[in-house]
């Protein structure tokens, strides 16, 4: 294992809705491992509200934008021997691989530390991903990778609509949205190209369970997943708007290894070093899925996983990054168990969102694709009752929980998106009671 006496880690950015906060977590990890190697830390993040940046973490930090114009100047005067891209989040991400296609990390000599540079391209753009899957006959949404509107309504026609509109190389849906005629792809592809020079239009499948698996893998290619996830919402809603409950408690005995194994083949595949994440659609009818992408880096739910399980995943990718195996790194938590080991729970963890719309003026209030929560709490309990209840107490929006509420003003209304809205579950109750075909909201 080659030694490594300096590294710069990218962080996550300017804080804003859907980025930087929800970041921390990872590279603080990260930082917490260096350290604990002797390996002497440079942090570039502008982002003074977050842990990482504290006096203490790391050993010199530059509170400059995460771009490769300033990341070039850092790595002229400190002159690291590694970097670590993959815990700031789509930023660090994105900006990593520009570095690289650029020929600055060769031009210092910086070695990229973890998952190879390829494999976050594979991941990141749609087209290189889906061909990538299809050499080991792994199913992937139905879609086209387009570069103007005119190709994407080309390629909806073809698809057949609605259709979903993705933005590549973007954090938090950002740019991202259901399309039920051309009008409205029109209307979002435009959006979406602004955020990104490549969108993928792909074949909707509304109504879909939304399953999520975090796997670790070692350079010795050992294979984990640390924890499964299951959206209380079906495909169509981010996994940041939407409750989200580990470990899944739909899924069958079958249907968990068979996505499992898959995940693993998945990872393997694509050559991840590290830590990443596996999103799935499941059809709840039958076992057939959909690989809806995987996040080459520490996600949103990884922090969620890693503090559901009590398993580092954050400081056990630095580690990996770095060319130790799993069988050769202690769990840091429990200071007892390998970190080659998947952890059993006995209980279940609920993360809820919470938004803040009520801040702003016209702001609408329906959740879908891209993101709109500004945090988020976790309930932990022996049942789904128990933290739903739980959770829906801790965030603080005026409620006593799933049950036990005040008395809420329904109003019947033909309006179908208003189920889709963030205060939704407050509403569910009393739905059960009203006919099928009636949609409430609260008038508070």
């Amino acid at each position: 294992m080659e030694k490594i006496h300096k590294v710069l880690l990218l962080g996550s950015g300017a804080l804003k809705i859907g980025e930087a906060g929800e970041f921390d977590y990872s590279g603080s990890q990260a930082l917490k491992a260096m350290k604990e190697e002797g390996i002497t830390t440079v942090l570039i993040n502008p982002n003074i509200a977050t842990v990482q940046t504290s006096d203490g973490f790391a050993d010199k930090i530059y509170f400059l934008p995460v771009t490769p114009y300033f990341v070039e100047r850092v790595i002229e005067k400190e002159r690291p021997e590694g970097i670590l891209l993959s815990f700031g989040g789509q930023t660090a991400l994105n900006c990593g691989v520009e570095l690289f296609e650029s020929g600055i990390l060769e031009k210092y000599n910086v070695k990229v530390l973890g998952t190879p540079v390829q494999a976050i391209k594979d991941t990141e753009d749609r087209e290189l991903f889906v061909k990538k899957l299809d050499e080991i006959d792994v199913k992937t949404i139905k879609s086209e990778a387009v570069e103007t509107t005119e190709q994407a309504l080309a390629a909806a026609e073809r698809l057949g609509y609605p259709v979903i509109v993705r933005a590549a190389y973007a954090l938090g849906g950002l740019g991202s949205g259901f399309c039920d005629n051309a009008d409205e792809l029109v209307a979002l592809t435009e959006k979406a190209f602004s955020f990104s020079p490549q969108v993928l239009v792909e074949k909707s499948l509304k109504g879909w369970k939304e399953v999520e698996y975090e796997v670790v893998r070692d350079c010795y290619d050992n294979c984990i997943t640390v924890c499964n996830m299951e959206n209380f919402d079906p495909l169509g809603i981010h996994t940041g708007e939407s409750i989200v409950v580990a470990p899944s408690q739909t899924l069958s005995n079958d249907d968990y290894h068979y996505l499992r194994e898959l995940a693993i083949k998945i990872i393997r595949h694509i050559g991840i070093v590290g830590e990443c994440n596996v999103q799935y659609a499941y059809d709840p009818d039958s076992m057939d899925y959909r690989v809806i992408e995987v996040n080459a880096r520490l996600s949103r739910s990884s922090a969620l996983a890693s503090k559901a399980t009590g398993y580092p995943l954050a400081f056990v990718a630095a580690k990996l990054g770095l060319g130790y195996g799993l069988f050769e790194l202690k769990n840091s938590v429990t200071k007892d168990t390998s970190a080659f080991f998947e952890p059993a729970l006995d209980y279940i963890v609920c993360k809820i969102p919470r938004w803040d719309l009520g801040k702003f003026h016209g702001v609408r209030r329906e959740i879908g694709s891209s993101m709109k929560s500004v945090g988020e709490v976790m309930a932990i309990g022996r049942t789904f009752e128990e933290v739903i209840q739980k959770g829906l107490r801790m965030i603080g929006q005026g409620m006593h929980g799933f049950v036990g509420n005040r008395d809420l003003k329904i109003d019947v209304m033909a309006d179908n998106g208003s189920m889709k809205s963030s205060r939704r579950v407050l509403t569910s109750t009393k739905a059960i009671s009203l006919p099928r075909v009636a949609i409430i909201s609260i008038s508070r």
